[in-house]
């Protein structure tokens, strides 16, 4: 079987459409439909549903897709190893990251990394950590960094670095030149938060509820779906939120944001580096692995 082939169909799969996948491949769409079509009488079996412009797999398609994933990553792995064995790692990597390390941290990461592996094609797939972690759970990320300890036996979480969960305020919010606010005044004002299964939204309704107050009972103005968005809306003055400090660290300094302390609460947070358990890492992943590793230590002895 081509692996040439399979690589195509995943494409279609992916972008869930002909066309899209045809540009991603630089191919023409006839030849995508072709090797679409060899796999289909190579299983006599149809793997693809055309709904209109949207290309969904059927029922065989979904068995194939997996088997596919797998062998394409066995592939790459193999072309990796060779290459370290000369010397000269390269390959590509897929990597995600909840929102306050895939915008804050992995970038410089990223960057240093690729400094010093300069054939190295590195992608970063920032989403809520419930996406991360079902993508490495699927097999399409090697490696996820996560806000919150996701329990599940089929993942290998390694905390990475820790942050704080702060209450964050516009300059002239009534709470900005209190030294304190209490836990149940929390309820009393118009509140921003992350979307369902984002780790901060996660840990911050763990704290608060240890603390005796309950999230579900905010006055919520705004659900948001990335911190950028949430710390904007504070900054227009639609409500106050509780965000990561490493996301709104400049705002603070600047005088743009407040944070504002929680009388009796702290909220320490952690990160975590995902993995699927008894999945070996490729070399380059793992290059990437204890690069990343090396570096926050750094950064961390330095703080």
């Amino acid at each position: 079987m081509d692996i040439r082939r399979l690589e195509v169909f995943c494409k279609v799969v992916d972008l869930g459409s002909f066309t899209r996948a045809a540009e991603a491949a630089l191919l023409s769409q006839p030849s995508v439909s072709e090797h679409v079509r060899s796999l289909e009488e190579h299983y006599n079996e149809k793997l693809i549903d055309r709904l209109g412009r949207r290309a969904q797999p059927t029922h065989a398609g979904k068995i194939l897709y997996q088997y596919a994933r797998r062998i394409i990553q066995l592939k790459e792995e193999a072309d990796q190893a060779i290459r370290q064995f000369q010397g000269n790692l390269a390959g590509k990597l897929a990597v995600g990251a909840s929102t306050i390390p895939g915008a804050y941290l992995l970038p410089q990461q990223i960057e240093s990394f690729k400094a010093t592996h300069v054939s190295v094609e590195l992608m970063l797939k920032i989403a809520g950590t419930s996406q991360v972690v079902d993508d490495v759970l699927q097999g399409s990320l090697e490696l996820g960094l996560v806000g919150t300890l996701w329990k599940d036996q089929r993942l290998e979480c390694e905390e990475l670095f820790s942050d704080e969960l702060v209450l964050t305020v516009y300059p002239d919010h009534p709470w900005a030149t209190r030294p304190s606010v209490y836990p149940g005044e929390l309820l009393d004002v118009p509140f921003i938060l992350r979307e369902p299964g984002s780790g901060t939204r996660i840990e911050m309704t763990k704290s608060l509820k240890d603390a005796g107050v309950e999230s579900s009972h905010f006055r919520v103005v705004a659900e948001m779906g990335s911190n950028e968005a949430v710390r904007q809306g504070v900054r227009s003055r639609i409500g106050v939120a509780i965000m990561s400090s490493l996301s709104v660290a400049e705002d603070i300094e600047r005088g743009t944001l407040v944070s504002v302390p929680i009388n009796g609460l702290t909220m320490p947070r952690s990160f975590y580096l995902v993995q699927r358990r008894n999945r070996q890492l490729s070399p380059l992943a793992l290059a990437f692995y204890d690069h990343l590793k090396q570096s926050i230590k750094l950064v961390t002895e330095e703080a």
